[in-house]
């Protein structure tokens, strides 16, 4: 065994150390699984995993390896949220109800990385169904934060964002539909990308809300993520609403900088609800972009943004419910209370309401676009409005104000799904309870990698 420890090193420094063979696979993924069966299960961030077969699969990487293999994620453990269907394995949502299905299909997103050599060495744990910002699930319990177990990781991909922020392993897949890959990157401190809306295949990944679906990678720093995109992005023949757009390289020009570069700073909207706290931590970051360069333009938000919330719980709530509709029939008390109590509310939601909804998109995205990206290459904005909140706080059964506190919670990242847009999340400093939080860079449409440009610089600036 390597005398220093590989679990807090990036997925590139991780990369370089196997593939000069400085370190295994087999003592990478050693470490890894030590660190999810003791820090991992603590946390509440693991849902399963095979050791015997990932320790065969690492000893595989690292006899390619020694033929001269190569793969831009040879022999890197990840691990992923429980809805990425693998051929034979268990894929469990979160919820009780699919806890005996056994896909016979490996999501494209899987089968993407593993043709790149990465090693799925674990599931992770997620919101049931993927239905809610705050990381709570009835079935299975809540995901800790890593920071302070008293305190939300964020949902719905919180065992992805625990994962990653508690060393386990090296990157996880997420999904966002409403914030699920940014709300618990902010929480737990490490990076996320939302992509556009088709950017990266949904086949075989567990459907929420078809039309705002996103999968996306969780990583430690702003490299690491680009990697992982660039392994999972482009078209899939599999995935009709994926885009055939051509996939640039995201870790080309990635320290470029943002010296010149004009960034919109929202006047309203994504400020209007913020507490102080998360106010100065903004201006903070803001300060930070100026340092580096950047010239920031002071943006009015049309008023129109303000609509889009609640038009985005409609679309998740109608769309859910489509898919749920059977289940909710035939096995309503399977479902948690706050799964079951957001699935029946879409049953009951008017189609002119839906279809409205859906309409209203392509007004809004223009509305927005012409404003803000006719100016700017890219806006920033707060990922939360408030500091985390503790897990008995954001309880639906123990607190009256649950609803305003969701509200909050999503209030800067729905609209960015409605939208279908690309959105970065970046660490960006801690609350005054010692929990992370991070801001947003939010860009036009596959404009992940100008995103990945503008990230770097930040996270240049704070290390």
């Amino acid at each position: 065994m390597s005398e220093a420890s590989p679990l807090t090193m990036s997925l590139a420094e991780v990369r370089d150390a196997i593939t000069s063979k400085k370190i295994s696979a087999f003592e990478v993924v050693s470490s890894c699984l030590n660190q999810l069966k003791t820090i991992g299960k603590e946390v509440n961030a693991v849902a399963g995993f095979d050791e015997e077969k990932a320790l065969e699969n690492a000893k595989e990487a690292d006899k390619i390896i020694g033929m001269g293999g190569q793969g831009s994620l040879l022999g890197i453990p990840l691990a992923h949220k429980d809805m990425f269907h693998r051929a034979g394995r268990a894929s469990r949502y979160g919820s009780k109800i699919m806890a005996g299905f056994i896909p016979n299909e490996t999501a494209t997103v899987l089968s993407k990385l593993d043709s790149e050599g990465a090693l799925d060495i674990a599931r992770l744990n997620m919101v049931e169904f993927a239905l809610g910002v705050t990381g709570h699930n009835d079935i299975t319990g809540p995901v800790y934060n890593p920071w302070g177990k008293k305190f939300i990781a964020g949902g719905s991909s919180s065992g992805s964002a625990a994962a990653v922020a508690a060393n386990c392993v090296f990157g996880a897949l997420g999904s966002d539909t409403g914030g699920s890959i940014r709300i618990p990157c902010s929480c737990c401190g490490v990076v996320g990308m939302k992509p556009t809306w088709g950017r990266v295949s949904r086949f075989g990944a567990m459907p929420l809300s078809f039309s705002q679906d996103t999968i996306g990678p969780i990583t430690k720093t702003v490299r690491d993520n680009a990697i992982f995109l660039q392994a999972v992005a482009g078209k899939d023949e599999n995935d009709f609403s994926s885009s055939r757009l051509k996939v640039p390289d995201y870790t080309k020009e990635l320290e470029s900088g943002v010296r010149g570069m004009r960034l919109a700073v929202p006047e309203n909207y994504f400020v209007d609800a913020i507490s102080d706290e998360i106010k100065m931590l903004f201006e903070d970051v803001i300060k930070k972009y100026e340092e580096a360069g950047a010239i920031l333009i002071n943006v009015n938000i049309p008023e129109i943004i303000s609509e889009t919330n609640k038009l985005a719980n409609i679309i998740i709530s109608v769309e859910g419910a489509s898919i749920h509709q059977k289940r909710l029939v035939e096995k309503p008390e399977e479902y948690g209370p706050q799964t079951l109590r957001r699935l029946l509310n879409g049953l009951v939601i008017p189609a002119t309401h839906y279809l409205y909804a859906l309409k209203f998109r392509k007004k809004v995205l223009e509305s927005f676009c012409n404003t803000v990206f006719k100016s700017a290459e890219a806006i920033l904005a707060p990922v939360l409005t408030v500091a985390a909140p503790t897990i008995e706080e954001s309880d639906l059964s123990s607190n009256p104000g649950y609803l305003e506190l969701i509200s909050k919670l999503g209030h800067c990242t729905r609209p960015i799904n409605y939208m279908g847009l690309p959105a970065l999340s970046i660490p960006s400093g801690f609350t005054h309870n010692e929990i992370p939080w991070g801001h947003q860079i939010i860009g036009k449409p596959y404009d992940e990698k100008n995103l990945y440009i503008i990230g770097r610089a930040f996270e240049r600036e704070i290390s």
